[in-house]
């Protein structure tokens, strides 16, 4: 297996009970902080394509930025190339932690889940 890509944000409780599980299966990735290093227009199509899984997925949810913009309604009605743009806009509007391998792409931490696609 090519290296794993790990998209995260140091600070992210989430991220760093993921992290650590990735260096107690000895799981070797490219860790890249999702603000300074934000997935581009082009990155984001590819995953999303490759995840199988609806845009809405890719969203942070919970995060102030997502609440701030009112993006709840947004994600209802606007098309997936504006949803693209915003997600590229901000790390943090994108769920994370997110691995991107040469098979998947994991959005949030699920450990069970994890442990089936990165073992």
């Amino acid at each position: 297996m090519n290296k794993i890509l790990f998209l995260q944000y140091p600070k992210c409780s989430t991220c760093q009970k993921a992290a650590k599980w990735l260096k107690e299966n000895n799981i070797e990735v490219e860790s890249r902080h999702i603000v300074e290093n934000n997935p581009t227009v082009e990155e984001l199509t590819t995953w999303i394509d490759r995840s199988k899984l609806p845009i809405s997925k890719f969203f942070n949810t919970s995060g102030n930025v997502y609440k701030e913009q009112n993006l709840k309604e947004k994600v209802k009605t606007a098309s997936n190339e504006e949803l693209i743009k915003i997600l590229a806009s901000n790390g943090m509007v994108v769920k994370r932690p997110l691995v991107i391998g040469d098979d998947c792409v994991l959005v949030g931490f699920k450990e069970d889940e994890w442990a089936d696609r990165l073992k």
